[in-house]
């Protein structure tokens, strides 16, 4: 090892830099308010209220059989494709069981509620088999 060589002397250098970057950015009181804060509740929460009712149908029932998976499955195909709906449409809750599906979930105006009704009733053949739980959310934001 020669104790003269310039790239020796470099990387020590830039090793040493590196660490008390790092030592003031953990440091920082920018760092340490930022840890500290509260993150900000999601803007659905009391939407999500409604289904702590034992009876209501959550996501976590959606069956696994084939034809109940491929029922969503041809429904979310469907609704994701219908580039006209908002992103709350395209994030709605569909739940088949037994060929029954529920739509759960916000969507921006009636229209749209209707739209993803009727992908709904075209993939199951049936008005009857499609229970609508969708809400219209209010345009403001909190």
């Amino acid at each position: 090892m020669r104790f003269n060589d310039p790239m020796h002397d470099i990387s020590r250098s830039s090793s040493l830099l590196i660490g008390i970057l790092l030592m003031a950015a953990a440091l920082s009181p920018a760092a340490h308010a930022q840890s500290t804060q509260t993150p900000p509740k999601p803007d659905n929460s009391a939407v999500n209220k409604q289904d702590r009712s034992p009876d209501a149908v959550t996501a976590d029932q959606q069956k696994m059989n084939p034809a109940d998976r491929a029922l969503s499955d041809k429904i979310r195909q469907a609704v994701m494709a219908d580039r006209s709906l908002s992103a709350y449409a395209h994030n709605v809750k569909i739940i088949s069981q037994d060929g029954t599906v529920t739509l759960k979930g916000p969507v921006r105006s009636d229209e749209e509620r209707q739209s993803i009704i009727a992908k709904a009733v075209q993939a199951t053949g049936s008005e009857q088999k499609v229970v609508n739980q969708m809400t219209i959310a209010s345009s403001s934001k909190p």
